[in-house]
């Protein structure tokens, strides 16, 4: 049990929070995992701000300021996209939380907002997929139970029918990343082994461009195995490095050494952290306008946004036009863990308030007018 403590309304009153992180990597990944990465980047400003907070992960350890308490013992990314360890894990999390006293809860896993209904303390969920599908039918349905947040602009646009509480953008520390000095190196592609991230694409265009090209793939899912098996390994030639499941420090290792990052995608993307963490690393983006894209690299600027696949390779030849300077300032302004911390507080504040204004509402109405 976690201690209960007075209830206080103040807007400078540090509060009790709960960030239940989902069940497929720890805090910090130390490889693959996006979502998991904004987790703990967000829990450590949230503690630096003055915050109490607990994480909710799976795992043994967690590299992060914040309390943590494991509800699976091993991190279950061999089963990422299964149904079951989604559910037990959602179930685990509803019994931590009854037993502690929070004012507000921060959920990032795929089945955790399913118990929020009932709940007095209210539930922000940050939608971390595409919404033009099942997923925004999910959050439709749960209603005013939560509190969605949108990674992007283009996100929320995509179903302007759900009740959004806010946008967030993803962010990073951007104390953590290094950046380097231009160099003459290779462009580097970095995402999952998928269609919808086009690695063939950026074959395509480096190889139209006369420039080497390093493939850095998430590659241990059986359709990942199988994209590459299929559709990438027939395509690489001298001219094309294959490395497969990056840890952070050779990610870092790689980004230092590329000209810029290549980011060819086919779908309307949510967000796309490899864009912001290729900026705080001085390296420029070249990317297709898809989905949240145009919102997070400034054309020009910071990189190259082209309309289609032909353009990519002129685009790779430009990028030594573009300061690396202003690839970094532009994160340290856009996409900083401060502003993002700065940001869910604010919609957390609201949650409190609107739980507590209700949960008065609701003892008002409900006393009855009369007694003896």
């Amino acid at each position: 049990m976690y201690p209960a403590r007075p209830v206080r309304h103040h807007a400078t009153t540090p509060l009790r929070i709960a960030v239940v992180a989902p069940p497929w990597y720890e805090l910090p990944p130390e490889g693959y995992g996006g979502i998991e990465a904004v987790c703990a980047t967000l829990v450590d400003q949230l503690v630096d701000n003055g915050h109490d907070v607990t994480v909710f992960g799976v795992g043994r350890r967690c590299g992060t300021a914040g309390r943590f308490v494991s509800l699976i013992a091993e991190p279950q990314y061999l089963r990422l996209g299964e149904a079951m360890p989604a559910a037990l894990y959602a179930a685990r999390v509803k019994q931590a939380l009854s037993d502690g006293d929070f004012d507000v809860v921060h959920d990032h896993s795929p089945c955790g907002p399913l118990t929020a209904p009932g709940r007095a303390t209210p539930t922000v969920v940050t939608v971390h997929g595409p919404v033009d599908g099942e997923l925004g039918d999910y959050f439709a349905a749960l209603g005013g139970c939560v509190w969605p947040v949108a990674i992007s602009e283009s996100q929320r646009r995509s179903r302007t029918d759900l009740h959004w509480a806010a946008t967030v953008h993803n962010a990073v520390d951007p104390g953590r990343f290094a950046p380097a000095p231009p160099t003459g190196g290779p462009v580097l592609w970095l995402a999952r082994m998928c269609s919808d991230k086009g690695p063939d694409l950026a074959i395509e265009a480096c190889r139209k461009a006369g420039l080497p090209l390093v493939l850095a793939g998430k590659c241990n899912e059986a359709a990942e195995q199988q994209y590459l098996e299929q559709v990438v390994r027939p395509l690489l030639h001298d001219d094309v490095e294959l490395v497969l499941n990056a840890d952070r420090p050779t990610t870092a290792r790689l980004l230092a050494r590329a000209r810029c990052v290549i980011v060819p995608v086919r779908w309307r993307e949510p967000f796309g952290m490899v864009m912001v963490e290729a900026m705080a690393s001085g390296r420029p983006v070249v990317a297709l306008r898809r989905g949240a894209v145009p919102e997070i690299v400034r054309h020009g600027v910071t990189g190259w946004i082209c309309d289609d696949p032909a353009e990519l390779p002129d685009a790779l030849h430009r990028v030594g036009e573009l300061d690396p300077l202003a690839c970094v300032a532009h994160v340290q302004l856009a996409f900083s863990a401060e502003l993002m911390a700065r940001r869910y507080e604010a919609v957390y504040r609201r949650a409190v308030a609107e739980g507590f204004a209700k949960r008065a509402f609701e003892r008002t109405t409900l006393r009855p007018l009369y007694s003896t």
